[in-house]
């Protein structure tokens, strides 16, 4: 299975099939939601199966939609799963902003390890960007489940903030280019 076609399945499929259901039931979150799980749960477990370990953030993920997936139905209220996107993302905020006072380097690099050859200077910064990303995410999704209707918020979670991450991840070229290790250092 090519690796980029599996990262997008098990990272983005879920979420389609939230939409999907989302859409095909009258937008109804309570019937949405354990598809969701179900499929969550699913990725998770072909993660393991085939590489043999699941990344900390797909695992937080994943969690969090079970916990407040569940509480919303079992509640029979959206807050929860509206409030799960606000607490990953400021839970990933504090441990990227924290983290490396416990590891003496960016939590970033431990996470994404060897895959960016760049410098210990680069990894600060782009530690430091990752945190306002998290962080305004967080506060992007207060303002809009609090603000906008929820089918908003839905396309918000399915396509606005998979777009925000991949835009903020491109203007990360720059940076990658300016703290790139050469193979002779």
């Amino acid at each position: 299975m090519k690796k980029a076609f599996f990262k997008f399945a098990t990272n983005f499929g879920p979420l389609a099939i939230f939409f999907f259901v989302y859409y095909n039931s009258g937008k109804n979150l309570i019937i949405a939601i354990p598809p969701l799980i179900i499929a969550t749960l699913i990725a998770l477990a072909v993660t393991w199966f085939f590489k043999k370990k699941i990344a900390i953030v797909p695992l937080l993920g994943g969690f969090f939609i079970i916990l407040f997936g569940g509480l919303t139905i079992y509640f029979d209220n959206p807050i929860f799963i509206y409030l799960k996107p606000t607490i990953l993302n400021t839970l990933i905020g504090l441990i990227l902003l924290f983290g490396k006072y416990f590891t003496k380097e960016p939590i970033i690099k431990k996470i994404l390890g060897d895959t960016l050859p760049i410098n210990e200077e680069g990894w600060k910064i782009f530690n430091q960007r990752w945190v306002l990303l998290v962080f305004g995410l967080a506060l992007l999704n207060e303002i809009v489940w609090r603000t906008q209707s929820e089918e908003f918020w839905v396309n918000l979670k399915v396509w606005g903030t998979p777009l925000i991450s991949l835009f903020f991840s491109v203007f990360q070229i720059k940076l990658v280019k300016k703290y790139k290790i050469e193979k002779n250092e």
